[in-house]
């Protein structure tokens, strides 16, 4: 056999896999488009959905008939576009999961696929809960906070000409030229999209930290004993992701922060008892090293 039969050889492995990923990405890819051009078509009862919370904020500041504007003909075809590729992608996810999962499980053994598919199931599920909560909490309470600090700030300067009339003096003919400007809400369809988006995907990405920490923790890449030395610096790198994520108000960035939080704590908790396990395994096979500092600490952790 010859040097180049050798390389050949070698080489139809890799061509194998290269196949294998090309098809896979095919699978998703199509799947992606198909949900892209179904959601299209249920678009706007979306929009309707995403935009429910301003519409609930502008009729309770006194507004019967809430109204949204777009300022350009082709803004509300790509908003509705928009949304269609958001909405498709979470529609396709499963196929894309499945697609990922079949191109990786050959190369796992029977252990590590058990391990690693409870978090390709509560990676989504986690998501989903996070873009939940900031659809049906987070959102309201921020669209009543900018809707209403506006309306606030009008109740204030309609009361302030008041309170600097003298008493006794004859107030002057309304004339109509003195009035000031009215300021109105006037939503643009497509920045008010954003914002629900945006918090959406900061919430649901950030509620992915157990999983991401887990991960790293069944790859011994962190413990619980180091992430619970590490909390007051994850106090702060959590406030500023929320500061960086969210809208500029303290509120929706304390709901971040407080959501979140509780989820560094979870994971320092699965990590603990992966450690306990992985110490009870090694124990049982006489593998344990009561001298090693680094289980020492763990089990103290």
């Amino acid at each position: 056999m010859t040097q180049n039969d050798d390389i050949d050889n070698s080489a139809a492995p890799l061509i194998e896999h290269l196949a294998e990923l090309r098809n896979r990405l095919i699978w998703a890819v199509m799947s992606y488009i198909i949900a892209i051009l179904a959601c299209f078509v249920v678009a706007e009862p979306i929009l309707n959905f995403m935009l429910h919370p301003i519409e609930l904020s502008m009729r309770a500041l006194g507004d019967p008939n809430p109204v949204m504007q777009y300022t350009s003909p082709q803004e509300y075809f790509f908003t509705l576009v928009r949304i269609a590729m958001v909405a498709g992608f979470a529609v396709a996810f499963p196929v894309i999961g499945y697609q990922l999962w079949r191109f990786i499980a050959p190369g796992l053994y029977k252990s590590e696929k058990n391990a690693f598919l409870p978090f390709l199931i509560a990676s989504p599920a986690l998501f989903l809960t996070g873009a939940a909560f900031s659809h049906y909490v987070v959102t309201p309470i921020a669209m009543d906070f900018f809707l209403g600090f506006a309306d606030a700030s009008s109740i204030v300067a309609a009361i302030i000409p008041t309170l600097t009339d003298i008493p006794g003096d004859v107030p002057a003919a309304d004339t109509g030229s003195d009035t000031g400007i009215d300021i109105v809400f006037q939503g643009k369809v497509n920045e008010t999209l954003d914002i629900s988006l945006k918090l959406i995907i900061a919430f649901g990405m950030c509620f992915q930290l157990p999983v991401l920490l887990t991960l790293m923790g069944k790859a011994g890449l962190v413990s619980a004993a180091g992430l619970g030395a590490m909390r007051k610096y994850a106090v702060v790198l959590i406030l500023i992701v929320a500061a960086l994520v969210t809208p500029p108000d303290v509120m929706s960035q304390l709901i971040l922060f407080f959501a979140v939080y509780p989820l560094y704590e979870i994971s320092i908790f699965l990590i603990r008892r992966i450690e306990k396990r992985r110490e009870a395994e090694l124990r049982a096979e006489g593998l344990w090293d009561e001298d090693d500092p680094a289980d020492e600490t763990e089990g103290k952790a």
